[in-house]
């Protein structure tokens, strides 16, 4: 069973840094694609970054160099380093894993089968 538990997010002003974690079970951790997504109220889910297996990362186009993916096999866990945070930032934050010898894409939400409850992450102006 495939188990995701985000946390680290809170309550952060603006221009201000948060780091989140998720950690993953019952998955084979080193042979899987992760990512974070967010979701803010009545929108959709929006890809943040990914990193591959082999440690290629990838980030959505609003990210700018503010924020740094990263993966911890030893310890089956992603994080998210969040710098210069915005109001706009303001969403539930979910981590994925996909299996890296599925193919296909990894930007958009149908491209996962699991998901976890998510983190929320505030920022104030």
């Amino acid at each position: 069973q495939v188990q995701l538990v985000e946390s680290g997010g809170g309550l952060v002003e603006a221009g201000g840094s948060l780091t989140l974690s998720c950690v993953a079970s019952g998955v084979d951790f080193v042979n899987y694609n992760m990512g974070w997504f967010r979701q803010a109220p009545g929108l959709e889910r929006e890809f943040v970054a990914g990193i591959q297996w082999h440690s290629q990362r990838y980030y959505g186009n609003f990210v700018n160099d503010r924020f740094t993916i990263d993966r911890d096999n030893a310890k089956n866990t992603v994080t998210l380093q969040m710098n210069n945070l915005k109001v706009e930032d303001s969403a539930v934050f979910l981590c994925v894993p996909k299996e890296r010898s599925r193919g296909g894409g990894f930007r958009t939400a149908d491209e996962y089968d699991y998901w976890g409850h998510g983190t929320q992450v505030t920022v104030s102006s």
